[in-house]
């Protein structure tokens, strides 16, 4: 442990025996409370408190403007986008009540943006142009087991007509073959032609492989007495002649049981400046819980999700191109869990940590790896420790980017599970055979941890919950600043607000994290009492911004191309130490694949510094960044905003 660790911890133990002492006396338990909140509120307020553990603060947002806020992401005009799209409520969602909001941090002005569509659970990422891309969203919330009437599931469409597609609308009937039970179509679904199969030695035709398409349907009747247990073949109602006999459905199990939320397949650029959605083409598939990756071409990945009847996307992961504003499928198909973490590498090829949001069959994609999307080619990555355990972890690539180092924290089990793992995970991508190894634990096991990284080269790492969603009262009220250097967690200010799902952080360009949402199922420890939603913001102070004035960083050029270097004046050239560019975050479900610093090689001039970025575009994506310095005190200055082409 750090001795500045050692002397914090001494001094929190001095504070507390020091209260326990000076109230035993007062004999009265509310004098006790009152004299412990009181002291405590002291303690944490003392410039010398501050300076070492840094101080929290609850932004006061007038009750109009409030929302459930799911998704943030930070603009290039230093504001905040606030996504709450129908914001995990029920009632919205049926009354097409859709919020976002733009909040300004500095002057602490709060903007209502009229929003297109439910973007609730949708992806994210930044754009080279500054728009922020947003894709997928909710289509339908879920049923519980129980609160299902009609009884249903996935029809899977078959075409065995090789010279024509063909389109069934909403309301086709399917009867089974053996059940004679009747299901009906939710929507319209197109199921492609046959593919005609020749060996390729003698061209010989060999058979016609059907066309697939997937569709819900449920029963025409409420029921019991209408589920299915078996697969059975269907026949579509209204067809005649070929396409009667070329198409059918097969279904497996039709039943009562819970029937998950279903995605939407609309796409959306954010135009910071003019501060509206604008519709771009609609992807091919619909998701719900998608990633959004950027790819060494400035392209865009879209993968994975639950598409519109609820089922997990079947590994067909398809590329946004932000000239044309059109998707289109990658070559191979490869399936991971919802919010699958992955990253670009240097190198061109994604990372994928294993860290997902949850959905998705537990022994489907959780593996972690190096993928090659060009030839598809997956290679595994070994020494992961509690691999069961993935789901709702956090994964964050250690400053400075150029390192390519990562780590993954905490997690929990599959589903609902009450697992949930104390382990932070280490892997370093350019060793020779790179491996996890294990970092530095947590005090308890954490679900949902948020990581933002910090000018100083430094990872906040703060709440989370033991439990599935906060259950029994589970949150965690602790703070740690991980020092990669080091391999060391240093303790801090505790945060005032629990966050578990649906929360996020967000570094600001003062060098300050905003941390929003969370969504608890239970507002006590016994379970019986519904949690509301957590629509309070706090922002955290880091130690760094309570040690002195920060070094001043202006003037230079608003664009700066991968190469090429720039001039920035500061009246503190002598203390500067480090320049990075970091890259804005755009957070969600302990996702944020974004997050970037990078080390800038500097040189000092009389009136300021001279930074040169590096050339290779897999590490410095274009888009815009935050350009941080900071002094021998570790203190950033306040960003400058800069365009790398």
């Amino acid at each position: 442990m750090k001795d500045g660790a050692r002397r914090r911890r001494a001094r929190r133990l001095a504070i507390t025996g020091a209260v326990v002492v000076a109230l035993a006396g007062m004999n009265g338990p509310w004098l006790y409370r009152f004299g412990t909140d009181k002291y405590h509120q002291y303690t944490i307020n003392k410039p010398e408190y501050k300076a070492a553990n840094g101080h929290w603060d609850i932004i006061d947002f007038p009750q109009q403007y409030r929302l459930n806020t799911i998704h943030a992401a930070l603009l290039h005009t230093g504001k905040i986008l606030l996504i709450a799209g129908s914001g995990n409520n029920q009632d919205n969602f049926d009354a097409k009540k859709f919020d976002t909001r733009i909040w300004d941090p500095v002057k602490g002005t709060i903007k209502k943006i009229p929003t297109p569509a439910d973007l609730f659970c949708t992806g994210h990422t930044q754009l080279a142009n500054g728009n922020l891309l947003i894709a997928g969203g909710t289509k339908r919330y879920e049923t519980l087991k129980g609160d299902v009437t009609k009884a249903g599931g996935l029809m899977v469409v078959h075409n065995e007509n090789p010279d024509k597609p063909i389109t069934l609308p909403a309301g086709t009937k399917f009867t089974g073959k053996k059940n004679g039970k009747t299901f009906v179509s939710k929507d319209p679904v197109l199921v492609p032609r046959a593919k005609k199969v020749f060996d390729k030695a003698t061209g010989t035709f060999l058979r016609n492989d059907p066309g697939l398409g997937r569709i819900y349907v449920e029963a025409h009747k409420s029921g019991q007495k209408y589920e299915t247990g078996t697969q059975d073949n269907y026949r579509i109602q209204g067809l005649t002649g070929t396409d009667a006999r070329n198409t059918y459905g097969i279904a497996q199990k039709l039943a009562l049981d819970k029937k998950d939320f279903q995605g939407i397949r609309d796409a959306y650029e954010f135009d910071p400046v003019a501060e509206r959605y604008i519709k771009v083409d609609p992807m091919n598939e619909a998701r719900w819980y998608p990633t959004l990756t950027t790819l060494s071409d400035g392209k865009v990945l879209s993968l994975s999700g639950l598409d519109e009847i609820g089922q997990l996307v079947p590994g067909k992961n398809e590329v946004f191109d932000p000239k044309t504003k059109k998707w289109t499928y990658t070559k191979g198909i490869r399936q991971f869990p919802t919010y699958p973490a992955i990253s670009l590498m240097q190198n061109g090829k994604l990372f994928y940590s294993g860290s997902n949001a949850g959905y998705g069959p537990d022994d489907v994609g959780r593996d972690p790896g190096v993928w090659d999307l060009a030839s598809n080619k997956f290679t595994k990555l070994k020494g992961l420790s509690d691999p069961n355990m993935m789901e709702t972890s956090g994964t964050v690539l250690l400053p400075p980017a150029q390192d390519e180092k990562y780590m993954v924290i905490g997690g929990g089990g599959v589903g609902e599970s009450k697992l949930s793992s104390k382990k932070t995970r280490l892997i370093d991508l350019k060793a020779k055979n790179p491996k996890f190894v294990d970092g530095p634990e947590l005090e308890k096991g954490t679900r949902y941890p948020q990581s933002s990284i910090l000018p100083d080269d430094t990872v906040l790492v703060s709440g989370g919950s033991e439990d599935y969603r906060g259950r029994s009262d589970s949150n965690i009220l602790q703070a740690r600043i991980y020092n990669p250097t080091s391999n060391t967690f240093d303790r801090v200010a505790d945060p005032l607000v629990g966050r578990n799902y649906h929360s996020g952080s967000i570094l600001l360009p003062d060098g300050r994290v905003v941390f929003f949402g969370s969504n608890s199922l239970y507002a006590d420890k016994a379970n019986t009492k519904p949690a509301t939603f957590e629509q309070r913001i706090e922002i955290y102070t880091p130690p760094y911004l309570f040690h002195g004035s920060q070094p001043s960083l202006s003037g230079g050029p608003k664009t700066i191309a991968r190469g090429a270097s720039a001039t920035f004046t500061s009246q503190h050239v002598t203390s500067i130490k480090t320049a990075r560019l970091i890259r804005p975050s755009a957070s969600t479900h302990v996702t944020d694949v974004d997050q970037r610093s990078i080390a800038l090689d500097f040189k000092k001039t009389k009136s300021g510094i001279t930074v040169t970025v590096p050339k290779n575009r897999n590490l410095v994506e274009s888009g815009w960044y935050m350009l941080f310095v900071t002094d021998d005190q570790g203190t950033p200055s306040k960003a400058q905003w800069v365009k790398v082409p």
